[in-house]
């Protein structure tokens, strides 16, 4: 499904089929706004999504001032890499740039949590809506705090309507 480019909604880059399938469980939440979201293919590595959305998202993100875009990437451990892709990010659209990952790789996380990836999404998901923060607390999780502060502020009120901004 494709979103309505004039209205408030976020697109999704996630860089593997691990962090994918971790989307697709957050958007199973029924709290979230389908309409307002869409899951873009695969990029096929952070260098490459990054690569690609300097490419052909940065001029959209110009065009439709509504545009939200998460960059879903592994942190492979390198606890720099979100400042390594946010440096490239043109400052005018810089406020509706996200950049989230698990610190290591997907892979990890499902490991030590025990649980399928659309599980951890919709856990993740569900957290969201919630305002909570212990599936998003995790080791593997923890270092996007700021930047989930970031994206809960600018997308909350059309991702999870029947919540709105309350806390």
């Amino acid at each position: 499904m494709s979103v309505n480019k004039f209205e408030p909604h976020l697109l999704v880059l996630p860089e593997d089929d691990a962090n994918r399938q971790l989307v697709n469980g957050f958007i199973t939440s029924p709290n979230l706004n389908i309409r307002a979201i869409q899951v873009l293919p695969v990029a096929g590595g952070w260098e490459i999504a990054v690569r690609n959305f300097l490419n052909e998202e940065v001029q959209k993100l110009r065009t439709y001032n509504q545009r939200r875009f998460l960059l879903l990437i592994d942190f492979d451990g390198d606890s720099e890499r979100r400042n390594e892709v946010s440096n490239q990010i043109p400052e005018d659209i810089s406020e509706r740039v996200f950049v989230l990952g698990v610190l290591t790789e997907p892979e990890r996380l499902r490991v030590m949590l025990g649980m399928n990836y659309e599980k951890i999404g919709a856990s993740l998901a569900n957290e969201c809506y919630r305002n909570e923060r212990k599936f998003w607390a995790h080791e593997l999780l923890a270092h996007n705090e700021a930047e989930l502060v970031r994206l809960n502020e600018s997308v909350r009120r059309f991702l999870f309507p029947k919540r709105g901004a309350s806390p």
